[in-house]
């Protein structure tokens, strides 16, 4: 697992065998926003849904965002409230709107 802070959010990437330490050090990485790279080894199961849907209702309570970048699923077999994207850049995007809609009230 790596972990990137900057200015604007805190990137973690993680594989299959480090998803257990983003589990164990979520708590302190909830100070900023959160954009999670997903390697194409890790599998989303029901499991890993659930928690990131706790994780995006703990940020969104908080005025921040969570972002999940993982490449090559189908967005559509996901709730809408989580937002995964393909690539870094798309995160980075998600972020600067939804800072936006926070500052609207929305």
């Amino acid at each position: 697992m790596t972990i990137q802070k900057n200015e604007h959010y805190t990137l973690v990437s993680v594989d299959e065998s480090t998803f257990n330490d983003f589990e164990n050090q979520l708590t302190t990485l909830k100070t900023n926003h959160l954009v999670l790279e997903l390697s194409d080894k890790v599998n989303i199961d029901a499991q890993k849904n659930a928690l990131f849907l706790d994780i995006v209702s703990g940020f969104k309570t908080n005025g921040m965002s969570f972002v999940v970048i993982k490449s090559g699923i189908n967005i559509d077999d996901f709730p809408e409230s989580l937002n995964i994207v393909p690539t870094l850049q798309e995160a980075e995007d998600i972020l600067e709107m939804e800072a936006i809609e926070r500052d609207l009230g929305f």
